[in-house]
Order: C-alpha cells, then structure tokens, then sequence
C-alpha cells in the first residue's frame, strides 16, 4: 500500500474515531452499544490498512499477557493512590465516571472482552501506532499515537481519564512495539481491566 493511500487511511479512521468517541460519550444510555460498534468499524479499517503482527507462541502470550496485565494493573493502583495528593474533586471523578460507564451486566463484560479490548489493540497499537511508523520514529510514533488514544476520552470529560489512556496508550505501544504481538497485548489488556473491573476494584 502507497503511503499516499495510508495517510489518507490514517486521517479519515482518525477523524471516524473521534466524531463516534464524541456521540458515544454524549449519551450514557447507548454507550454500550455505540462504543462497541465504532470499536468494530475501527477493527475494519486496521485490518484493511495494516497488517497484524503476532510473532509469539500461545503459550507465551498467555504468560506474559498475565504478568504484563498484573504489573500494569498494579501501576494503575500506585497512580489510583497518588490520587489523595490530588483536590478530592478528582477521586470524585473517577467514581463519576465509572459509575457512569463501569461495566455493571455480564453482556457488557462480553462486549468488552470480546469486541472492545480486542478492537482498541488492533487500531490504536496495530493500526495507527504502525502506520505512523512510516513518518515518524518508533518512539514519536508510540507517543502520538498514545496521546491519540487519550484524546478520544476527552468527550467523556474524565480527564484524568484521558491522563491514564495516555499513559497505558505507551505501556501497550511499547509492548507491541518490543514483542510483535498483538495476542500479548490483548491478553494484557484483557488481565488489566479484569483486576480493575471484577477481581480487584479499585474503588
């Protein structure tokens, strides 16, 4: 594929991201369904414009997927802690907002696991972070397209949200970036949002 035909690529799923990020933040009643379908429309175009690498055996993904998944997890309870240092406007936003979009029924775990986690590693890190490449170094390319994946949350106006995308965008771009597989990633992000969702909340 020409980089003309990419970059086109590129600006328009960026542009489709953002306008379905702002509509499915504007209204909590269809976020479930809103996001999960923009996450499928995004997964189209990685898989049309990139190719996904996966140069690990099942069973290192697996292991490292969990080790990865766990100490991020725990990085996100550090940062969660350093929190009481912040104005206590900013735990009540974090509550806000999980309260308001927080998998609560087993449909949307499903939909999370299946369809959205999945969806985000193959176009943000499969996707974007690759295509970058192609005009920026690996490092600038992880940056961008970390703060890319931020930016999308800014809709919901959980900014410190946006902080956190951020930050586990350039875990994620690194880990693809280092191991060459999108299982890994997936499985990390998967172990992540478990912990923080379902075996140990953090709120």
């Amino acid at each position: 594929m020409n980089n003309r035909k990419l970059f086109l690529g590129l600006i328009i799923s960026l542009l489709l991201a953002f306008v379905f990020c702002w509509l499915t933040f504007s209204n909590e009643k269809v976020f479930w369904y809103f996001y999960s379908f923009t996450t499928l429309f995004l997964t189209a175009g990685a898989f049309y414009f990139s190719k996904i690498e996966d140069q690990l055996r099942t069973f290192s993904y697996l292991f490292w997927g969990i080790v990865y998944g766990v100490a991020t997890y725990l990085l996100f309870v550090l940062g969660y802690q350093l929190l009481d240092f912040l104005p206590s406007k900013t735990t009540k936003e974090v509550s806000n907002f999980l309260g308001t979009f927080a998998p609560t029924a087993l449909w949307h775990y499903i939909l999370l696991f299946f369809i959205i986690i999945p969806g985000e590693e193959l176009f943000w890190r499969g996707f974007i972070q690759v295509a970058l490449k192609n005009w920026l170094s690996p490092t600038n390319a992880i940056i961008i397209s970390s703060i890319l994946y931020g930016a999308v949350f800014i809709a919901s106006g959980f900014y410190i949200g946006v902080l956190a995308a951020i930050i586990m965008g350039v875990i994620f771009g690194l880990l693809y970036e280092k191991k060459k597989s999108m299982p890994l990633n997936i499985v990390t992000h998967i172990v992540l949002l478990l912990l923080l969702f379902l075996v140990l909340p953090i709120i």
